[in-house]
């Protein structure tokens, strides 16, 4: 009886969803934790057909936008996830977001708030494939984290829209060393529904008509790596998305982490070469000099992002990050190098309970913002922010 009950509950758990992609770390940490359906029902997990999650973070911020100090409650996620291993070969995974846009996008017809929803086929121990909606399987360890473990991305990982329709296959020549290949779509929405319509590119002194591609897909390479068991770590790949006729995004991430015991520290490098601003910030910010419905051509923006996780003492982490970011319209003579942005984040997280995948955290984080003289007449000028944060964060094993 006790087992029906758990069933049924479970079975009720996708019509409200959470997911995020395929790849290794986005799911989080699913090992040694007790299940909430063994805690109060002491029901024995026998079976890896049905796993669910809840990602759950939430905290009181002080924030400082330059001007004042404000006070505010942050839900910061919301997730549920659903996961599986039906045989040995047949795999499936659901990922929904509870605080995002349900109405489905006008290309995938998925839901925004819908990240995951894909199954798996494992041929053989080397060779697998996945598809249906999936994140895009770019490096960087950054982007590979589940975001409930993310107290603030770098810009180019926050502005990235990456949760697309597609398939990816994968290869394992050896157990210690992964190559994939994954193709998606390039949006979730159809091209008059990303940049509307009559909309244009600024090149150089000339202005084109953007135009609809016939194939709007996204190509990535991903070469995932392990050496001296699993101390050094790698996630390396590079992409072109299409993202209009004659118009593609060109993108290079270079991830490498030191995974030690106690102490685990990640350097990553992103490089994106638009010849459509495809991230929007530098169109986003110089919409005054560009006017409406036009975007920059052949823009660079350059990402270097490192994080250090240190447990000092048993359920304690001390967590400190860093980014160093550029933007540049490479043809545009005003615009050129036009923006550098810093971040700097510090958190003191602990672990009261050792079953279970729960932190309560203080953390601070401070960003700067610099742009060049030629801009500032568009009303972009040197500022800073800073916030300071109390909450939690709980990734709940339901069963």
């Amino acid at each position: 009886m006790k087992k029906n009950i758990i069933l049924a509950m479970a079975l009720s758990l996708p019509l409200a969803g959470f997911a995020q992609g395929n790849n290794t770390g986005m799911g989080g940490n699913d090992g040694n934790y007790e299940s909430l359906a063994h805690r109060v029902f002491n029901l024995e997990k026998k079976t890896d057909a049905f796993n669910v999650y809840f990602n759950y973070a939430s905290s009181f911020q002080e924030y400082d936008d330059g001007n004042a100090w404000t006070s505010s409650f942050k839900n910061k996620q919301a997730r549920i996830e659903i996961k599986g291993n039906i045989t040995d070969k047949l795999s499936y995974r659901f990922r929904h977001r509870l605080n995002k846009n349900n109405t489905a996008q006008s290309e995938d017809n998925f839901a925004k708030a819908t990240d995951i929803l894909m199954v798996g086929y494992q041929f053989t121990p080397k060779l697998g494939v996945q598809a249906g909606k999936m994140c895009q399987n770019w490096g960087g360890f950054e982007f590979d984290e589940n975001p409930m473990y993310i107290y603030q991305y770098s810009d180019m990982v926050d502005y990235m829209d990456n949760f697309m329709a597609g398939v990816n296959v994968s290869y394992k020549p050896v157990p210690t060393q992964e190559i994939a290949v994954n193709i998606t779509d390039a949006y979730n929405n159809k091209f008059a529904d990303e940049y509307g319509a009559g909309a244009t590119s600024l090149e150089a002194n000339s202005v084109r008509h953007l135009e609809s591609s016939n194939h709007p897909l996204t190509y990535i390479g991903l070469w995932a790596g392990s050496f001296l068991d699993g101390k050094l770590q790698t996630r390396w790949s590079y992409g072109i998305q299409t993202q209009a006729k004659h118009k593609y995004s060109r993108m290079i991430v270079l991830g490498q982490k030191l995974n030690l015991p106690k102490v685990q520290w990640y350097f990553d490098y992103m490089g994106a070469f638009d010849g459509l601003d495809r991230l929007r910030i530098a169109s986003s910010e110089g919409s005054a000099f560009l006017g409406a419905g036009n975007y920059f051509s052949d823009v660079h923006y350059n990402s270097f992002i490192t994080k250090l996780n240190w447990q000092f003492a048993p359920q304690w982490n001390l967590m400190l990050k860093g980014t160093y970011e550029t933007a540049s319209v490479t043809k545009v003579a005003e615009w050129k190098n036009y923006r550098k942005s810093m971040m700097y984040l510090a958190s003191v997280e602990y672990y009261p309970v050792k079953s279970q995948d729960f932190r309560v955290f203080l953390a601070y984080l401070g960003r700067h913002y610099n742009y060049s003289d030629k801009v500032a007449s568009y009303g972009l000028s040197d500022h800073s922010t800073n916030r300071i944060e109390l909450g939690f964060m709980y990734r709940i094993k339901a069963f």
